[in-house]
């Protein structure tokens, strides 16, 4: 559980459909640039707004796209348990290696119910379990030990941790734990702070300056690693002038990889 993975754009035809073509071509330059895996049917993948075969279609696509040394993790948050529960386990007959969930985001959930739907998803998944803080989307874990112990749940591998307070995130490192960065203006910081590796969005449109960052980070060489941050950030001020994720989208189109409009 490290390495650079991107939260991959799901491409989309005229209809909404997924593009299982275009996909392939994404993740082949994706890979061909050294990213260390992917993470699917996220945020940025547009996961929730999937509608459930839709969403393991990717995933199918994504393992039989994916070389045996990479990883694949698939978010299979849901507005319901049962259909986490159900993603999740084909998440794991698909062939990848480890699933996420966003924790319930609608305001009457409490920590204790964050707690118990980890609890239960982690209970019943045949793959380990990432968990997601990110207090911008969810503030039910509000605390350092609520978070440690989520991460304590058995089957729990780690956490993807979206937000700039790498205080707390380097509070989390232990032996055998995956701690993914999932800002991408400070992988650089993140990796010298002890984080593993890292998630994003950004990840999509310049995969070779991310693993270019870790990639130097790694070696000790930390002004490299901050060369490519700085480069990293000037593309990402660029972006964040325009709603992200079909600004996102219509640089792919650019490049060559037409991944549709976002699901409305």
């Amino acid at each position: 559980m490290r390495g650079i993975l991107p939260a991959a754009i799901t491409p989309l035809d005229d209809a909404g459909t997924f593009a299982p073509a275009v996909f392939e071509r994404l993740l082949e330059r994706l890979y061909g640039a050294g990213a260390d895996g992917v993470y699917v049917c996220g945020t940025t993948g547009e996961g929730t707004l999937m509608s459930r075969g839709q969403r393991q279609a990717v995933v199918e696509t994504t393992v039989a796209c994916t070389p045996p040394d990479r990883t694949v993790i698939v978010h299979v948050g849901a507005p319901s348990l049962p259909e986490a529960i159900g993603l999740a386990a084909h998440a794991a007959r698909a062939g990848a290696h480890a699933i996420s969930s966003l924790p319930p985001t609608s305001s009457p959930f409490g920590f204790p119910d964050v707690f118990r739907y980890y609890q239960a998803l982690a209970a019943a998944s045949e793959l380990p379990l990432l968990v997601y803080y990110f207090p911008e989307v969810s503030q039910s874990i509000a605390t350092a030990d609520q978070l440690e112990s989520l991460c304590a749940l058995p089957n729990v591998c780690g956490v993807k941790f979206t937000d700039f307070d790498l205080y707390r995130m380097a509070s989390m490192g232990r032996p055998g734990r995956g701690v993914f960065s999932g800002r991408d203006e400070v992988l650089a910081a993140a990796l010298l702070m002890g984080a593993t590796g890292g998630i994003g969005t950004f990840y999509n449109l310049t995969p070779e300056l991310f693993v270019g960052i870790y990639e130097a980070a790694a070696a000790g060489r930390w002004e490299d690693a901050r060369a490519g941050q700085l480069r990293v950030n000037t593309l990402i001020r660029c972006v964040l002038r325009h709603p992200l994720f079909p600004a996102v989208k219509q640089i792919l189109a650019w490049s060559g990889i037409d991944c549709g409009a976002c699901l409305p």
